[in-house]
């Protein structure tokens, strides 16, 4: 086969794996040598806590990969290819290792965040001036940009119309996987000094977290083993159980879907099959919806980068916010788990000590944050930005700002979520609430959902003094309810 280039760089970022690759496909196609690189971004690592799961997630996924790529080269007789690790800007490292390697093309996957955007500019432009071109493909979706538009050619505001056309669109060609390995006698060998592989937690800054505790196994072969566990044992009840958080009912992928881990085509193709027939097609029917969602929320940043820091819907920055100390106080009540609402409290433990919440407790808790507590959503928003381990952008700017009903396709805003029905609803024997609160556990079921309703002869039964080893409620929800219909009222006010 003859190749139009000599030598390439294959630039790995949110897309750590060697199989179903776009990028590295493109790229071993293209050249006769490629060497793959990741690069610690220093800029992203600087605000981040020394301990922190997705920089061990992402590290320990480096080391797999680091595998992967040395045994694809084994296999086609390559001896010590591999991963080259940086840890510096990509602006900088990208361009001096082309330039040291001699590479006449950078290949690299999308990234549409606005901050990924505006590195990705840098570094194209510092590649121009050594004369290299850089080539970026699409990988993190099944649709990405402008590919679903309405018939007059305008990008979706609303779900269900989206997902209709997302799946008269899709067909075996856009989930077919890229046949990487077919192509990997194109890798090639580390030179001497960039061989050292991934560094470790330590020697970039960071410390180790209770991650290897969590039933999160990483990298590719911790993305495969979550999802034949989820396609063998529960995908076909996930429309029953995905609600309720004390069962094991979702796929538990999202982490590895933010890191590329596992390929979206790969999901979503196991999804498409058993929508066609089968005991499982209900709950893949469900399944894809929620990956139909994920492109959905990618549209829209694409399309409206402005959902950053705004609201989708522009009356809605009209609202005024709770400021000022008491805010303050009622923000880190929520932080810590702390409201005296035992569904939300449980929820926060359970991402603070986690890196995880289910997913319906996200709509619980940003409900709550910004309807019974009256704060703003972006403050919420950034709370999880910084512990979620799938943070995604994206989904997170989209789901919040559905929660707070200034985005797209959001419940309306006089559609107020009660905590103690949600509870009683989704955790009706109080299990979740006894993992992440076991002083509660001694209450009944019936009143462990609002335990400043029990009568004092249950609480003292139960071990419970309210303002001692479990706090009183810090808002009435019905009084808060009314509060925020007027908050909201400005939405529907003439300027």
């Amino acid at each position: 086969m003859n190749k139009a280039l000599d030598r390439a760089l294959l630039w790995f970022r949110r897309d750590l794996r060697a199989d179903d690759h776009a990028a590295l496909h493109h790229a071993l196609r293209a050249a006769r040598q490629v060497w793959c690189v990741f690069v610690f971004d220093r800029e992203i690592l600087a605000p981040l806590p020394r301990q922190d799961r997705r920089v061990e997630f992402i590290r320990d996924s480096l080391v797999g990969l680091d595998a992967q790529l040395r045994a694809l080269g084994s296999a086609h007789g390559v001896e010590g290819a591999g991963l080259i690790v940086r840890h510096g800007l990509p602006a900088e490292e990208i361009p001096a290792l082309a330039q040291q390697l001699g590479a006449q093309a950078v290949y690299a996957n999308h990234d549409d965040e606005p901050a990924a955007l505006a590195r990705d500019a840098r570094v194209r432009g510092r590649l121009a001036d050594l004369g290299v071109a850089m080539h970026t493909s699409k990988d993190h979706v099944i649709f990405e940009r402008s590919e679903v538009l309405t018939q007059g050619g305008n990008p979706y505001g609303v779900f269900t119309p989206y997902k209709n056309a997302w799946l008269k669109k899709l067909d075996a060609f856009y989930l077919k996987a890229y046949p990487v390995a077919h192509h990997a006698g194109a890798l090639a060998p580390r030179p001497a000094g960039l061989e050292a592989g991934v560094p470790t937690l330590a020697e970039i800054g960071f410390e180790a977290t209770n991650l290897h505790s969590l039933r999160l196994p990483s990298g590719s072969a911790g993305g495969q083993e979550l999802l034949q566990e989820f396609l063998d044992e529960r995908i076909g009840r996930y429309h029953e159980t995905r609600d309720y958080p004390a069962v094991k009912g979702p796929s538990y992928l999202s982490t590895h879907l933010r890191f590329g881990t596992v390929s979206i085509r790969q999901l979503a193709r196991e999804a498409w099959q058993r929508c066609q027939g089968g005991p499982d097609s209900r709950g893949a029917e469900v399944w894809l919806s929620e990956l139909v969602w994920r492109d959905f929320y990618h549209q829209i940043l694409h399309h409206h980068p402005q959902v950053v820091g705004h609201a989708f819907k522009p009356e809605y920055d009209r609202i005024k916010w709770e400021h000022g100390k008491q805010a303050d106080a009622l923000f880190q009540a929520w932080c810590e788990g702390r409201t005296g609402y035992p569904l939300v409290d449980a929820a926060m433990h359970q991402i603070n000590q986690t890196g995880y919440m289910h997913n319906r407790l996200r709509m619980v808790v940003a409900s709550f944050l910004v309807k019974d507590l009256g704060l703003d959503w972006r403050r919420g928003e950034a709370y999880f930005a910084t512990h979620l381990n799938d943070f995604d952008l994206a989904a997170n700017n989209g789901g919040w700002q559905w929660a707070a009903s200034s985005g797209c396709d959001a419940q309306p805003y006089f559609r107020i979520f009660n905590p103690v029905s949600q509870s009683e609803k989704f955790d009706a024997s109080g299990k979740f609430i006894r993992r992440y609160l076991p002083q509660l556990a001694a209450l009944p079921d019936k009143l462990i959902h609002a335990p400043w309703l029990a009568r004092p002869i249950d609480l003292a039964a139960a071990k419970i003094e309210l303002g001692r080893n479990y706090p009183q409620p810090v808002v009435d929800h019905a009084a808060a309810r009314e509060r925020t219909l007027q908050r909201y009222a400005v939405v529907k006010a003439p300027r």
